[in-house]
């Protein structure tokens, strides 16, 4: 690897020493990820930018020079997590965040447990953890400093790096007092401050460390990883979902200039070359015959009939019941509401398309790539070069989006490349996928329907509801629970005296992954937009609607972002002719969103002026990403819910790039106001909960407006005519 692509931080596994103490003038202390409260060290050689890290961690070096240095096992994808999970551990330790940076941890199981990002449980997950160990840090330096100047501990204080004794007005920094502070063992179970010691959580100075690389370019991302004798592949992959290789010519594909190699793979015709024109340039040249017996050969309108068919009881399938209450023997009874919901296929489409590098030597295997879910990665590479999950080595880079795409449990892209570079003799491939590989041979959000029947109570309330979902699974196990987040233990639910909630799982060849915010990206928009329907069944307003059922429901958090968004949005106050305004509250992971939009219809198309946004996610760690996090995730959400559809025709996908497939433009994008809740609870994810609630909030405001309501996404279809109906 060459100088400009090379990682600040690199793992060498010679180099990998566990234990505690002082090595090359720098100290490590962590915890186990299989026992946070055992404290624990890890010794590592420090010089510099290049200082080799061993993975026992979440832990700290800190250098000669004094700077901090914390590495951590979650994926940097753009979301910020990097230097929130920093934040955690140099609050415990009052580290100088100044002099704090931060680097991704290799993959090991034995060292850090699964290492997964997803879920939204990156910050979550680590809360306790990390903040002892920087607590277990900070003590260790403060026994030094006692040790040192003969005081009792209890004298000493900590303060950006600088530990002093203020009764004698001694003081040293951290670096001053490695050599002592390596010698103290660290706490079992070290003081954590109290909220309202903190100082740098929850504080606008918790920013991203990684703005200056993306603005100068020396951020390192797959495409830059260049190695001595690299090679690049593309891959020919079936245009219909099952379809398998039957015969291929590469007489003329071989004459391409630049082309290395040509071979068969499990997922297609493989073309190696020595750059990425050469390859793509093969692999236009080949002349495949593709074998349909068991590819999907249906049209999307053909499966959104079959969905229907199945919800309605008109087609035999069968459901799995995920929540029940009374006696749900008898049809609804009374006053009823029912409605359907068309959800199609969405890609990912992250700016950052499909690659990674592998090098395949013997049993040795080594990965540099955008890893989302680096522990299932190090597995299926393990499978594919036949060799053991210890001998895969893993470099996680930062990753230019992924919302899913790169997290899917087959690996397959990685898997792809693995198998191509066990063809290579050792020589490191770099597999590319187009921006058309990713859109047309991708996974992708499910096609999903619902369908529900409630009864409604003199009261106005439900007091009966039937809800039946009908996707495709999203993991190979289980009853497909996924996609009825957001459904299942609504507060919705609270007025009713039965509920029968259920989802079929057809079987079809198409691929699906998680999607960002999984089932809450369509369950939002079916049972916000039911309440708003309800409440002007009952002539109440759709905030006092929705109050009345979380009192009942016992929902206190979701009252006060309601109470919190109405104010800031000034719900009830008057608003210009031609314009609505439209709301919906959600919990996703743990998180409670809030938004109101701000509507006008544009001829035939939705304009999203504004939105109010109030989110309880806990204790905020760093509110400025935070704010960050909501404004991403209403303009990803907002690109579904006006644009979003991969549909087939016959089987094959018809958009393949954002020509066909568009995304939210700058004119298109509201201007996003971010209130958040304080809190005292433990911090949830933001990474996903933001996306949920827009498409709701946009679809409620059109109901506002034109009285229609909305029965599929996107709003737009056929150019410009909004999905709605009487």
């Amino acid at each position: 690897m060459n100088d400009e692509s090379k990682p600040r931080f690199q793992l060498t596994r010679r180099k990998m020493i566990l234990g505690g103490g002082l090595v090359g003038g720098a100290m490590v202390v962590g915890y186990t990820a299989t026992h946070p409260m055992q404290a624990a060290g890890a010794l590592l050689t420090a010089g510099g930018p290049d200082m080799e890290i061993g993975p026992f961690g979440p832990y700290i070096c800190v250098a000669p020079d004094g700077w901090v240095s914390i590495v951590n096992p979650q994926q940097e994808m753009g979301q910020g997590i990097h230097a929130a999970l920093a934040a955690m551990i140099a609050e415990e330790m009052d580290a100088d965040w100044d002099r704090v940076r931060i680097a991704a941890a290799p993959v090991n199981f034995a060292a850090y447990g699964p290492q997964i990002t997803a879920g939204s449980r990156a910050v979550a997950s680590h809360w306790s953890r990390l903040r002892q160990t920087g607590a277990a840090a900070r003590s260790m330096f403060v026994d030094a400093a006692a040790l040192r100047w003969q005081v009792p501990r209890g004298a000493i204080m900590v303060r950006d790096g600088i530990v002093s004794h203020p009764a004698s007005g001694r003081s040293t920094h951290f670096a001053d007092l490695l050599a002592d502070a390596a010698r103290q063992t660290p706490p079992q179970r070290p003081a954590l401050k109290q909220q309202k010691e903190f100082r740098l959580i929850g504080t606008d100075r918790v920013r991203r460390k990684d703005c200056l690389p993306k603005s100068t370019g020396r951020q390192v991302y797959t495409q830059d990883i260049q190695l001595p004798g690299m090679l690049v592949a593309m891959v020919a992959h079936s245009p219909r979902f099952g379809g398998t290789l039957a015969r291929f010519d590469d007489r003329a594909a071989r004459k391409v200039k630049g082309v290395v190699d040509i071979f068969a793979i499990e997922t297609g015709v493989a073309v190696v070359a020595q750059t990425s024109f050469a390859a793509r340039s093969g692999r236009d040249a080949l002349r495949i015959e593709w074998d349909d017996g068991a590819a999907e050969r249906r049209s999307s309108p053909e499966l959104a009939g079959w969905y229907r068919d199945i919800a309605a009881g008109r087609a035999q399938a069968d459901a799995h019941v995920f929540e029940t209450k009374g006696d749900v023997s008898r049809p609804p009874q009374g006053d009823l509401f029912e409605t359907t919901f068309d959800f199609p296929y969405l890609a990912h489409a992250p700016m950052e398309p499909l690659d990674c590098v592998a090098q395949v030597e013997g049993w040795d295997v080594n990965i540099w790539s955008g890893s989302h879910l680096a522990t299932v990665d190090q597995v299926q590479a393990a499978l594919a070069a036949r060799t053991i999950p210890g001998k895969v080595r893993i470099e996680v880079l930062s990753a230019g989006g992924s919302f899913g795409r790169r997290g899917v449990a087959s690996a397959d892209y990685l898997v792809e490349c693995v198998r191509i570079a066990r063809r290579t003799n050792g020589r490191p491939v770099k597999l590319v996928w187009t921006r058309e590989d990713e859109m047309a041979a991708g996974q992708y959000r499910p096609m999903v329907h619902h369908r529900a029947t409630i009864a409604l109570g003199p009261d106005g309330f439900p007091a009966d509801w039937r809800h039946h979902i009908v996707s495709q699974r999203l993991v190979p196990f289980g009853a497909n629970e996924q996609n009825a987040e957001g459904v299942a233990r609504s507060p919705y639910f609270a007025a009713a005296s039965a509920v029968d909630c259920r989802i079929t799982t057809p079987e079809l060849p198409v691929t699906v992954a998680f999607f960002r915010s999984v089932g809450h990206s369509h369950s939002a928009m079916v049972m916000e937009h039911i309440v708003d329907q309800l409440a002007r069944r009952a002539r109440r307003d759709p905030a006092a609607y929705r109050r009345a059922l979380y009192r009942r429901a016992g929902a206190a958090r979701r009252i006060r972002v309601l109470d919190t968004l109405c104010r800031f949005a000034g719900w009830g106050t008057p608003i210009e002719q031609g314009w609505a305004r439209g709301m919906a509250v959600h919990e996703c992971f743990g998180t409670f969103v809030g938004h109101v939009a701000e509507v006008r219809l544009d001829g035939n198309r939705p304009f999203v002026r504004r939105v109010t946004a109030v989110v309880d996610c806990g204790i905020a760690v760093s509110p400025d990403q935070i704010a960050a996090q909501m404004e991403g995730g209403i303009g990803f959400g907002l690109s579904a819910a006006l644009h979003g559809a991969v549909t087939l025709k016959n089987g094959i996908v018809e958009q393949t790039n954002f020509d066909s497939y568009p995304i939210v433009r700058l004119n298109e994008m509201p201007a996003v106001k971010t209130h958040i809740l304080p809190s005292a609870e433990p911090p949830t994810g933001m990474g996903e909960p933001g996306v949920a609630p827009i498409a709701p909030a946009v679809a409620n405001a059109l109901l506002a407006l034109t009285g229609l309501p909305t029965r599929s996404l996107p709003f737009l279809t056929g150019g410009s005519a909004p999905a709605m109906s009487s």
